[in-house]
């Protein structure tokens, strides 16, 4: 039974087609390739803007999205409400206006020209108050997995959310935020040590559907 066994293997090893064993290493393989290539420091660092360090700034709204839209000086035009599931929300006098897939900075300066001849005081405040999205956390953490951001979230937020570093292996010093933006992607290397240590106080805002990475230390 050994031997048949064995030639049988051999058989399907050598009729040109790959065994499933393969076929899932092969994928693997390249699954490594496009995680572990763009973390290890081959390609450069991807520019962090001023929008990254603000909560809120650089998340764009979705819907669902609870928003609270305040008039300086026009209190009656002041509303929260939730955008709809067109990303749509309605505003007084104006009627419909869309709001899923801007910023809240975006949509405050749509609400301005909107609104410019009416107002006195040239001033309105979108605030994002409730939201939901996915990010990813892995590598040296404890739990690694998917984390539901349920309002603006930091990189160190969402790795304590996954548990916290692996304090044993956790190279604090490269965290790495994997972003796709139009199809391409983006990294940031991150020192978080820095912030731990007390020595800065920059942290740096996710956006929807990122991936943490925590590297290992290099002994």
């Amino acid at each position: 039974m050994k031997t048949h066994s064995t030639k049988y293997l051999m058989a399907r090893e050598s009729s040109g087609k790959r065994p499933s064993w393969l076929k899932t290493l092969a994928k693997l393989s390249a699954l490594m390739c496009a995680v572990v290539v763009p973390l290890s420091g081959c390609t450069t660092p991807t520019g962090v803007f001023p929008d990254d360090w603000t909560p809120y700034a650089s998340v764009k709204l979705i819907e669902g999205d609870s928003v609270s839209i305040t008039f300086l000086g026009s209190p009656d035009l002041n509303t929260t409400q939730r955008i709809r599931r067109d990303g749509k929300i309605e505003l007084k006098s104006v009627g419909e206006i869309q709001a899923a897939g801007k910023t809240p900075a975006e949509l405050e300066q749509e609400i301005l020209k909107l609104y410019e001849k009416d107002l006195v005081l040239k001033q309105v405040s979108v605030l994002l108050q409730s939201t939901s999205y996915p990010i990813v956390v892995t590598g040296s953490v404890m739990h690694p997995g998917k984390v539901s951001a349920e309002r603006p979230m930091s990189a160190l937020e969402a790795i304590m959310e996954a548990g916290g570093f692996d304090n044993a292996k956790a190279n604090m010093k490269r965290v790495v935020v994997l972003r796709i933006e139009e199809g391409q992607p983006k990294h940031y290397i991150l020192n978080l040590k820095r912030v731990l240590d007390g020595k800065s106080k920059q942290l740096f805002y996710l956006r929807p559907n990122d991936i943490v990475y925590v590297p290992e230390k290099m002994f």
